[in-house]
């Protein structure tokens, strides 16, 4: 999960790789470091704590150069100490290496090499891989590397570089994602997409098994025999002005106000009004295919399995097929049932996400795969056999908001275009399906105008040691996502439950001091969902008989919820199936300001990191 980011170029590049680190520091912040090379001279600046640690060293302690690479850390080997921050050096001071991932022999190869006389100064598995590069280096790095990675074990990206094979940096992916650039004689690695977009958005993205060699004169793409590889660049469609804040005070913020317009993103060209059907032309499944699937799971992490929940739910009730979820870091440790004519839908924001692909290479066999992912070209992408992009922009904020949106909106594409082929759904009600999908932008717009109010609400709660979030049918999965954010945020402790299982134990927690966050909106067009609204009104009344504080999200004008909660929220109507999307938003906002009042790290809550590349 750490920030590697290499620089080789005309340009001074100590503010080039610092600028790339800035834009990676989501994926890591316990510790950061640089290396850069100046003729014969290795030169490194590490710190512990933040990126601004590293400003300021740098700042006192300045370093010049012809090219080099920097690192931000999420410490996994090793305490996050000055020590143990990247880059790590070999004995002779002469190779640096930079890495995201673990190196699960590191123990087994530490104790070879020590005995063969190198001398480790850090407790970091990454220390291996310099020393190994140390023993099988004669005047190629890329030659050392190639002889290293046949020693070592675990899923894993490095770079590296070396005084005495000067002007090349070589990168390796084995399992973590690492991508490639290069233009007008300038090379770029980097772990992740945004800190490359202010300088090409022509991106190489390394499969696994495969070793760049990366200079000013272009790249070289090489197998882990040596053998020569044809690149293939992929153009990024991002703007760079997209990773920036805009003027918004944290990254996650400007996510959520930017949510409307992704979901138009996603939307748009994926459905037809006229004809009453939705278009996946860009998924690589026929309609006679998409036919033949009978049963689906769905496998995710994190905040897309909630989404995955709540896609379990469109699909059943639209489309009438069975939907199994599974989180997909368990899935590779049972031994699942696997029924004929099952379609495998992965959901990962990032496309790297280790478990989750992991599962998707374990089922390649046993059907077909679709993912459901924001980046173009991720590893992810290269597994499926089909790819439906959520076109959400590049999300910064480690807490995932518009990702989480768009992929809902994503799963209800795949719902009604398997009711239509499946003739689940009328004519009439797939168009007002689609009708309220039109809508869907304009009712989030809404909801975002008065987010004075949520601020408002927060100044009362943030205090708050405990919350409960509670929800029935497809507003179950949002009841936890909201627990999750605020979790996430403010580290206060959530959870989120049916709100039908509260007599099973956790009313006991209900007291004075425990705030109660009820989704309570509905579809008024739809009997069952006013039936599953009117079961939460009693939930709600034997919540505030136990004197719970009641946090109430529900439809405009709705007297009887405002007579009974403490603090209430209201959206637009909506349909049923969408009615999540709009939910969430401001859970996103509550959990937002509550973490700014309690003095949290927005966009860098402690202990997490963007993308979960590691087991």
């Amino acid at each position: 999960m750490c920030g590697i980011f290499g620089y080789i170029g005309p340009r001074d590049p100590v503010p080039v790789i610092m600028g790339g680190l800035r834009s990676l520091e989501y994926r890591g912040y316990d510790s950061a470091g640089i290396a850069i090379i100046e003729g014969q001279q290795l030169r490194i600046r590490r710190c512990s704590g933040k990126l601004k640690n590293l400003e300021e060293l740098l700042q006192e302690q300045p370093v010049t150069g012809q090219f080099g690479l920097g690192h931000t850390r999420w410490a996994t080997h090793g305490r996050p100490t000055e020590e143990n921050a990247h880059p790590h050096r070999d004995c002779k001071g002469r190779i640096v290496v930079a890495h995201n991932g673990i190196i699960e022999n590191y123990l087994a190869l530490k104790r070879k090499l020590i005995e063969e006389g190198h001398k480790f100064t850090t407790e970091t598995d990454t220390e291996v891989i310099a020393h190994l590069l140390e023993k099988h280096f004669q005047g190629s790095l890329e030659d050392a590397v190639v002889k290293a990675l046949a020693e070592l074990k675990g899923l894993y990206a490095f770079t590296c570089v070396c005084v005495d094979d000067p002007q090349k940096i070589v990168a390796v992916r084995e399992g973590n994602p690492l991508i490639v650039g290069a233009m007008d004689g300038e090379g770029f690695v980097a772990s992740d997409v945004p800190a490359m977009l202010p300088y090409t958005r022509s991106i190489l993205f390394l499969d696994d098994h495969e070793v760049a060699v990366v200079a000013r004169d272009g790249i070289r793409l090489l197998d882990t025999a040596g053998n020569r590889r044809k690149p293939q660049f992929q153009h990024i469609a991002w703007d760079p002005i997209m990773a920036e804040k805009g003027g918004y005070k944290h990254f996650m913020l400007k996510e959520i106000y930017e949510q409307p317009v992704a979901i138009e993103n996603t939307i748009l060209g994926r459905f037809s009004l006229d004809t009453n059907t939705v278009h996946l032309e860009d998924i690589a499944f026929t309609n006679d295919v998409w036919q033949e699937f009978l049963h689906i799971r769905i496998l995710a992490c994190g905040t897309s399995w909630h989404a995955a929940l709540a896609g379990k739910y469109m699909i059943e009730s639209l489309a009438r097929l069975p939907v199994e979820v599974d989180y997909a870091s368990e899935y590779r440790y049972r031994n699942p049932v696997v029924l004929p004519d099952t379609l495998f839908i992965f959901i990962t924001q990032s496309g790297e996400t280790l478990d989750t692909i992991a599962a998707q290479r374990q089922v390649r066999a046993a059907g077909k795969t679709l993912t459901i992912t924001n980046v173009v070209g991720s590893m992810t992408t290269r597994v499926a056999d089909a790819v439906l992009y959520t076109r959400a922009g590049p999300e910064i904020g480690v807490a995932s908001t518009k990702a989480f949106t768009t992929q809902l909106a994503c799963l209800y594409l795949i719902a009604l275009h398997l009711a239509k082929l499946h003739k689940t759904l009328s004519d009439s009600e797939m168009r007002k399906a689609l009708t309220d999908l039109t809508e869907l932008p304009h009712k989030m717009e809404r909801i975002l105008e008065n987010s004075k109010r949520i601020e408002e609400i927060s100044k009362g709660l943030f205090r708050q040691h405990d919350f409960l979030f509670l929800a029935r049918g497809i507003h179950f999965p949002i009841a936890l996502e909201g627990a999750l954010k605020l979790k996430e945020l403010s580290y206060i402790h959530a959870e989120g439950y049916p709100a039908g299982e509260m007599k099973h134990g956790p009313n006991a927690l209900i007291d004075e001091n425990l705030p109660v966050v009820f989704l309570a909106a509905y579809d008024p067009d739809s009997s069952e969902s006013h039936q599953r609204y009117e079961k939460v009104l009693n939930n709600i009344k034997e919540v505030k008989s136990r004197d719970g504080i009641i946090v109430a999200l529900g439809n405009e004008g709705d007297a009887d919820l405002a007579e009974s909660a403490d603090h209430l929220i209201s959206i637009s109507p909506a349909n049923e199936y969408l009615l999540p999307i709009l939910e969430v938003i401001p859970l996103q906002l509550l959990a937002y300001h509550c973490a700014v009042r309690r003095g949290c790290d927005i966009d860098q809550p402690r202990n997490l990191a963007k993308s979960v590349t590691v087991e």
